[in-house]
């Protein structure tokens, strides 16, 4: 398929039936972007672009949600092998990884962003507890080893390595390493005093979601509340600026301070993934029905509870369109929107 009429992904938002009748997760179209080597970074309508090449984010966020399949199918498994193998193949001798790598199979920088690094961390942390094949638990279990000096004043890349220390620990509460390195990530999420902007920085940018989901996750990991309520009353407040009535407005690609117009645009699928996955561990801490609901509402974005009402999310392929702009969807869809799309349907099921 090569080209899609927008207009019929409208969606009328009276019919569109109970936030809870989401589809689920199909892997179809991650199977498409996905060769021998890893994850395609980018496609064209459906198609991949390999010209643009690959790229170890997209390559750890895959492994995320393998690892969080219930059951997943020998297909699956075997895409997530070869993800592994990529952030494996990414990872640097001292410590770090490789972020971009071309079609030809060469490494295009000496070691990636921050973001990158971070979201490295994580996916093997995911790996490390979750990981469908015990062999790859434990490579995933020494490679995080490896990763324990990361040091970043981002608070995003924070974000993300507390996040893959905490799932270490969710399965091996004991791992003082983990502890350590844990606590270190966690000691840069900062939470401003003012009621008005707590944010830590002076705008909202991207993946905003993370940063009180990694202070939840820390405080439950390390046992410490005060991680936990600063996580709550930062989500708590994320979710009040990103609500528009029955939906999520989320922060558009440039960022948003006080006083700017909302809604704006572009909106990415990144961020609904990011808010459904932190109101899912809110819910699991707390079990209060609000955060069950916002989970819902975050993975409804995708099909059509939005500032749109137009669909992003294909249930026949599980492809995700890459972004939500004011004459509605991009029409591309890539690695970072497909894994974000379902990402937020495995936790929409997972609460329902």
């Amino acid at each position: 398929m090569n080209s899609i009429d927008p207009s019929s992904l409208s969606v009328d938002p009276d019919i569109l039936g109970p936030i809870d009748t989401l589809p689920a997760p199909r892997f179809d179209h991650l199977r498409r972007l996905t060769d021998h080597v890893g994850l395609w970074e980018h496609a064209r309508f459906t198609t991949p672009r390999p010209e643009h090449g690959y790229c170890t984010d997209d390559n750890a966020r895959a492994l995320i949600v393998v690892c969080r399949q219930p059951n997943p199918s020998a297909e699956l498994i075997g895409m997530g092998r070869i993800y592994f193998k990529f952030v494996e193949d990414a990872a640097l001798p001292q410590g770090g990884f490789h972020n971009r790598r071309t079609a030809n199979d060469s490494w295009g920088d000496e070691v990636g962003s921050d973001d990158s690094q971070g979201r490295a961390i994580w996916g093997l942390g995911a790996t490390a507890r979750l990981g469908p094949e015990a062999w790859m638990r434990r490579a995933a279990l020494d490679l995080f080893d490896r990763q324990r000096d990361f040091s970043s004043s981002s608070p995003r890349a924070n974000a993300f390595a507390t996040l893959g220390a905490s799932e270490v620990l969710t399965g091996d509460p004991g791992n003082a390493p983990a502890q350590k390195a844990l606590s270190r990530w966690a000691d840069h999420l900062q939470v401003s005093d003012d009621p008005e902007w707590p944010w830590p920085e002076r705008r909202l940018a991207y993946d905003n979601a993370r940063i009180p989901e990694a202070l939840m996750a820390a405080g439950a990991a390390l046992g410490d509340d005060r991680f936990v309520e600063e996580g709550l009353r930062l989500l708590e407040w994320l979710v009040t600026i990103e609500a528009n009535d029955d939906h999520f407005s989320f922060t558009p690609t440039g960022g948003w301070a006080r006083g700017e117009p909302r809604p704006g645009y572009d909106q990415q699928p990144v961020e609904a993934a990011a808010m459904a996955d932190a109101c899912s561990r809110a819910w699991l801490l707390t079990r209060e029905g609000k955060w069950r609901d916002n989970v819902l509402r975050a993975a409804g974005w995708l099909i059509g509870r939005n500032d749109r009402n137009v669909v992003l999310y294909d249930h026949e392929t599980g492809g995700c369109c890459d972004g939500l702009t004011p004459r509605g969807p991009n029409l591309n869809q890539g690695a970072e929107s497909t894994l974000s799309g379902l990402s937020a349907l495995q936790q929409a099921r997972m609460v329902a």
